[in-house]
C-alpha cells in the first residue's frame, strides 16, 4: 500500500494546477479502463463465436487513439504552463509514456478482435483456446493492478506486476509448443492455430505492456528509472 508520504500529488499553492494533474490522472485512468474493457471484451467474442462484439471492438480502436493524443496534449499543455519539477514532472512523463503502452494494449486487443472474426469464419473452434481464457486472465489481471498501482501510487504492487511478467512468458512459451505439437499431428489444423497462436502472441504482449506501465508507477514514486534492469534491482529500489 502507498503510504501518505507516497501520496504527494494535488498538494500545490495553485489549486489550478492540482486539477490540472488531477484531471491528467482520471483522463488516463478512463482510458485505461476502456483499454481493459477491449482486450476482455475481445477475448470473449473470441470464445463466443462473436462477430458482432468483434466487430465493435475494432470500431472502438478509434477512441483510444483519440484519447491518447487527447492526453498526450493535455501532459504538453502543462509542461508548457507549468514548467512541473521533481514528482509532477515525474507524473507527466510517465503518463505521457504510459499512454503509449495502453494505447497498444488497444491494438493488440484489436487484433484478437480480427483474428476472433477470422476463426468465427472458419467454424470449429480449435485447440489453444484454454490456453487462450487462462493467459487472457492473467494479464487482463496484470493490467488492472497496473492501473491500481497507478491511481494509488503503490510502488509494491507494481513490483508484484513486474514479477508476473516472466509467468506470463513461461505460459506462452508452454502454449506455443502444445500448439506447434498438435499441428505437426494434424495439419490441416495449421491455419486455426496459427491464429490461435498471434492471439496467445498478443496477449503476451499485452503482459508486457502492464509491466511497462509498472515500471513507469515506480519511476513516478521512487524517481528511479527500472527499465531494462533486473527485478532484483527494483526490489531494491522499491524497498528504499
Amino acid at each position: 500500500m502507498p503510504t501518505k508520504k507516497d501520496d504527494v500529488y494535488g498538494d500545490h499553492i495553485s489549486n489550478k494546477f492540482n486539477d490540472e494533474l488531477m484531471a491528467l490522472k482520471t483522463e488516463f485512468l478512463k482510458m485505461g479502463g476502456m483499454v481493459e474493457a477491449q482486450v476482455e471484451n475481445a477475448i470473449q467474442a473470441l470464445m463466443d463465436g462473436d462477430g458482432k462484439m468483434a466487430d465493435e471492438i475494432r470500431a472502438n480502436d478509434k477512441k483510444v487513439d483519440r484519447m491518447e493524443v487527447e492526453i498526450d496534449e493535455e501532459a504538453t499543455l502543462i509542461i508548457a504552463r507549468r514548467q512541473p519539477t521533481a514528482r509532477d514532472l515525474r507524473l507527466v512523463i510517465s503518463v505521457i509514456k504510459m499512454v503509449a503502452d495502453l494505447e497498444r494494449v488497444g491494438d493488440e486487443a484489436k487484433k484478437i478482435a480480427k483474428l476472433a472474426l477470422k476463426l468465427t469464419e472458419e467454424g470449429q473452434a480449435p485447440r489453444g483456446y484454454v490456453e487462450v481464457r487462462h493467459i487472457g486472465g492473467h494479464v487482463l489481471s496484470m493490467l488492472h493492478d497496473a492501473l491500481d498501482a497507478f491511481a494509488r501510487l503503490d510502488s509494491e504492487q507494481a513490483l508484484r506486476i513486474m514479477k508476473e511478467d516472466k509467468r506470463v512468458d513461461e505460459e506462452y512459451q508452454a502454449a506455443a509448443r502444445t500448439l506447434l505439437t498438435f499441428m505437426m499431428e494434424d495439419t490441416r489444423n495449421i491455419s486455426r492455430c496459427m491464429s490461435v497462436m498471434w492471439v496467445l502472441r498478443a496477449l503476451e504482449r499485452v503482459g508486457d505492456h502492464a509491466c511497462n506501465i509498472a515500471e513507469n508507477v515506480i519511476f513516478m514514486v521512487k524517481g528511479e528509472d527500472v527499465r531494462h534492469t533486473p527485478v532484483e534491482e527494483a526490489e531494491k529500489v522499491v524497498g528504499r
